[in-house]
């Protein structure tokens, strides 16, 4: 499949890729990067049981364009997520996993690769533990807009050479690396907001309460309240309107979706309740961001 001693993607070799997924870009070969590796996918439809080999490369995953329930097996733990755009994944090092779905609409992802060494030299130079990345992991399944728009872009940018390349893996590897320092350590009550913000995330059309939220997080309406802005710096309500707005923005760029269509898919009673958000998010109506 490629030949290049900086990644780890031997497991690959022997995996079916015509049956599973279509590249539709790889910055090896239409870029002629060699310090990160970036490509886009489009999904076949349905899968079972589709194994997946574990890599020791750094490998990210931003779901891009479909919508899905992804049943996830990996290391003895099974898990249900839904697989819409802006969904992201950092695949554990080393860890296989075998995935099974059944897509409504073509599925589609940007997956990067940043070399394990690209990794070591960065955690070396940052000081500190070695990178837990299960709690990585973790922790960016709960969104990050840095590294969501980041990987979006990065197929835009074919016509930059290796030094460009070499730069975001430096940067996207001491962001994901530096997540979280200098908060206060991870424990059941920030597992609680990831648990708060997935939920968000996976239910951006519903029309939550805050008792919805708290549930999900397994904490009082008021425990709740006081974690999550000690957590995010924001109450549960604006940063659900953020994750809205966002992805609001996304459908306005990438989709010819209805105003009412949008405002439906993110959670606003109508395209009223969208444009006076929006404005208020954005400092622009819907319709003056999608001409721009």
């Amino acid at each position: 499949m490629f030949d290049s001693p900086d990644f780890d993607l031997t497991p690959y070799a022997e995996f079916d890729t015509a049956a599973s997924v279509r590249r539709t870009y790889c910055s090896w070969h239409d870029a002629g990067w060699r310090s990160l590796l970036v490509q886009s996918f489009t999904h076949a439809p349905r899968a079972e049981d589709l194994p997946l080999p574990g890599v020791s490369d750094l490998h990210l995953v931003l779901c891009t364009g479909g919508d899905a329930t992804m049943r996830t097996r990996s290391g003895g733990r099974a898990a249900r997520r839904r697989w819409i755009p802006g969904r992201l994944e950092l695949m554990v090092p080393g860890r296989s996993t075998v995935r099974s779905y059944h897509a409504a609409v073509a599925l589609r992802s940007v997956q990067v690769h940043i070399p394990r060494a690209t990794v070591e030299r960065t955690a070396a130079e940052l000081g500190g533990p070695a990178p837990d990345f299960e709690a990585l992991a973790a922790g960016l399944a709960t969104g990050d807009t840095v590294v969501e728009h980041l990987l979006r872009g990065l197929p835009a940018a074919r016509d930059t050479d290796d030094l460009y390349a070499e730069a975001a893996a430096a940067f996207l590897t001491t962001h994901l690396l530096t997540r979280g320092r200098g908060h206060a350590p991870a424990g059941p009550e920030h597992a609680a907001v990831r648990a708060a913000v997935a939920l968000m995330r996976e239910r951006l059309a519903d029309p939550l309460t805050l008792a919805d939220i708290a549930a999900a997080a397994r904490l009082s309406v008021y425990h709740f309240l006081r974690v999550f802005r000690d957590a995010t710096g924001e109450t549960p309500h604006r940063h659900l309107t953020r994750l809205r707005i966002e992805e609001a923005r996304r459908l306005l760029t990438d989709t010819d979706l209805t105003l009412a269509g949008i405002a439906a898919r993110c959670g606003f009673a109508g395209p009223g309740s969208l444009s006076a958000a929006f404005l208020k998010h954005v400092g622009v109506r819907p319709s003056a961001y999608r001409e721009r």
